[in-house]
């Protein structure tokens, strides 16, 4: 091999490593495994310390935000559980934009819905349809044995750090619907300069 091409070659690994490096923000890594980690557990006291504040005021405020948690996670309906223990989370390059910073988080979220009551054929193939509608995948299947549906998606956090959280990042969780609107809300021109 030659030195130019040894040259070349190291400078692109360079380059890679460097982009890589600054694009997996470590403070975003940090708290972005935190809050999936607590997910995964359903410790709801962490989520919402990590969750962007606008969303647990504009839910009812700290303990309702806790309730909706455990209601979503267990109902009457089903028991949701995450899959996965140790995600790959995509971590954009941090942006600024009007004067706050966000950081796009994605990653593939497989999630499994027990449901209490036995489904039939019909009713398996309706909730089907429905979490195709709501988690925006096509991926969702029937699991007849387990009376369970498992939904795959990639899935997405936006960290936001700006005066409301100390400088902080904190988190919109945007599988969480009302979240989403939440976002939408207080940050429409934001979402497009965001690819989002």
């Amino acid at each position: 091999m030659s030195i130019a091409f040894l040259k070349k070659a190291l400078s692109a690994l360079v380059f890679f490593v460097g982009t890589m490096c600054f694009a997996q923000d470590p403070a975003v890594l940090k708290s972005v495994s935190e809050l999936y980690d607590s997910n995964y557990n359903m410790d709801f006291e962490p989520i919402a310390e990590l969750t962007y504040p606008k969303v647990v005021e504009q839910l009812g405020g700290k303990q309702k935000f806790l309730e909706k948690l455990d209601s979503d996670y267990q109902n009457e309906k089903f028991r949701k559980r995450l899959q996965l223990t140790a995600p790959v989370f995509q971590v954009n390059q941090p942006k600024t934009i009007e004067g706050r910073q966000f950081c796009v988080v994605s990653y593939r979220n497989p999630t499994r819905y027990f449901y209490e009551n036995k489904m039939d054929a019909a009713e398996m193939n309706k909730e089907v349809e429905q979490w195709k509608r709501i988690a925006s995948t096509k991926e969702v299947f029937g699991e007849p044995n387990r009376n369970s549906i498992n939904v795959k998606r990639i899935s997405k956090f936006v960290a936001v750090s700006d005066s409301s959280t100390g400088g902080q990042w904190k988190f919109f969780n945007l599988d969480d619907l009302q979240q989403l609107e939440i976002f939408n809300e207080l940050f429409a021109a934001e979402k497009t300069q965001l690819g989002l």
